[in-house]
């Protein structure tokens, strides 16, 4: 045979030969990890809020690893730093979809989630079959299950509007409440706060003084004891705040300091460094509206609660984290799949059984519908307060105290959400 000829020829049979091997080879596996991309905080003045959220997260993906996974894949949390910018977070959301990652979480700052919601949208529309689905665990602007609202965004935490109504109507009670002085961050959360705040106490106890109303800048104030100063010549007896992070623990100590005889009714009064900065000027005067703290009764996240404590050195705050993946593994169980745009369908309406009863993720807006805690500081059993407040925060001596369980119908707000589903 001629020598071209030859090779053409098993050029060919090798050719035929790879074509033969590729058909019976088995196809690559699908990939056995979820990854959930986590965008908060991992640097700057919120750095310790966001390394605790990230805790829980990873927690969760141990626990639901250790059963088997979701829909048989092991679930990793990944943190991308966003240092609470929102620009850093759209740099950081570039760097989530490069390395092919379809679900995200965040909850620091609404200003960030608006930003990541709207990039959500925009990647979705332009990649049908890619899709990304956002699970926001914390950042609780109401307008993102109102006017903004998406079918790629869901909401494990109530927002701002449902948290001013339960504190409010429990306000609306105490006829001691005589002064009230507002003191948020100045972004939307903080807004929403302040204008709910006025609005409702205007219905519900019109006789109620706002003797002060203050916005200051997102994490960038050092010292409250200007803001506390005008309290007190104020004749302050009520502060409605929904600082978190260093803006609540400074503005705690502010307070301590001064000897500012008021109470304080917060959404995160019991956050990272809130307590340890008050001490025990807060046992009776701090108040917190949440979804679950460590001595609820019953208390079915108590063993949870405490080997993660012992694990991390942390407290275990975030109820809405567990809840958040737990409802994750079974939507993609229900689902049989991990396609972002099936799971939200199975997410959609899901009522589930949480750790304290009952919850309903509200298709219309994708808000979820939980029960709420109202409860206030006070020394543990085991130094002399109510054998109710049986685990400490951040080993303090002071724990919370259950004042009102709030069922999530009492909370619960109207939407305007007119949602476009793909």
């Amino acid at each position: 045979m001629h020598p071209i000829i030859r090779c053409a020829a098993l050029g060919t049979l090798a050719t035929l030969f790879t074509l033969s091997a590729s058909a019976q080879a088995p196809k690559p596996a699908a990939a056995e990890t979820l990854r959930i991309a986590y965008i908060d905080p991992l640097s700057g003045a919120f750095a310790n809020v966001g390394e605790q959220g990230l805790k829980h997260f990873q927690a969760m993906a141990d626990e639901i690893n250790a059963r088997g996974g979701a829909g048989g894949k092991k679930i990793e949390v990944i943190g991308f730093d966003n240092k609470t910018s929102p620009q850093e977070s759209l740099n950081q959301f570039k760097r989530v979809v490069d390395q092919g990652i379809r679900y995200i979480t965040q909850g620091n700052g609404s200003s960030v989630a608006n930003a990541l919601i709207e990039a959500v949208n925009r990647h979705n529309e332009r990649n049908p079959g890619k899709e990304i689905l956002f699970l926001n665990y914390a950042a609780v602007d109401p307008a993102f299950t109102n006017e903004k609202c998406s079918f790629w965004h869901f909401r494990f935490d109530a927002n701002s509007d449902m948290k001013m109504e339960s504190l409010t109507t429990w306000m609306a009670q105490n006829k001691e409440i005589k002064k009230v002085y507002l003191i948020n961050q100045d972004y939307s959360h903080g807004h929403a706060v302040k204008k709910t705040a006025r609005e409702m106490l205007r219905i519900k106890r019109p006789d109620i003084q706002i003797v002060g109303d203050d916005l200051h800048p997102l994490g960038q104030v050092k010292d409250f004891s200007p803001y506390v100063a005008k309290m007190k010549q104020a004749g302050t007896d009520t502060i409605i705040t929904g600082n978190w992070g260093t803006d609540m623990t400074l503005l705690a100590k502010a307070a301590k300091d001064a000897g500012l005889n008021a109470t304080f009714y917060t959404y995160y009064g019991g956050g990272l460094g809130a307590l340890p900065g008050m001490g025990e000027a807060a046992e009776g005067r701090v108040k917190q509206i949440t979804e679950w703290h460590e001595n609820i009764v019953p208390n079915k996240t108590e063993k949870f609660a405490v080997a993660f404590e012992q694990k991390y050195k942390n407290d275990f705050y975030y109820l809405r984290v567990r809840t958040s993946m737990q409802m994750l593994a079974k939507a993609i169980a229900d689902a049989r799949s991990d396609d972002p745009k099936k799971v939200a369908l199975a997410l959609e309406g899901m009522k589930f059984e949480a750790d304290t009863g009952e919850v309903e993720m509200r298709k219309q807006d994708h808000q979820l519908i939980q029960p709420l805690y109202l409860s206030t500081v006070y020394k543990t059993a085991a130094r002399g307060g109510p054998k109710e407040v049986k685990y400490d925060v951040e080993n303090t001596g002071l724990g919370f105290k259950t004042d009102a369980r709030l069922e999530g119908y009492t909370s619960a707000q109207p939407t305007s959400c007119q949602m476009k589903r793909p």
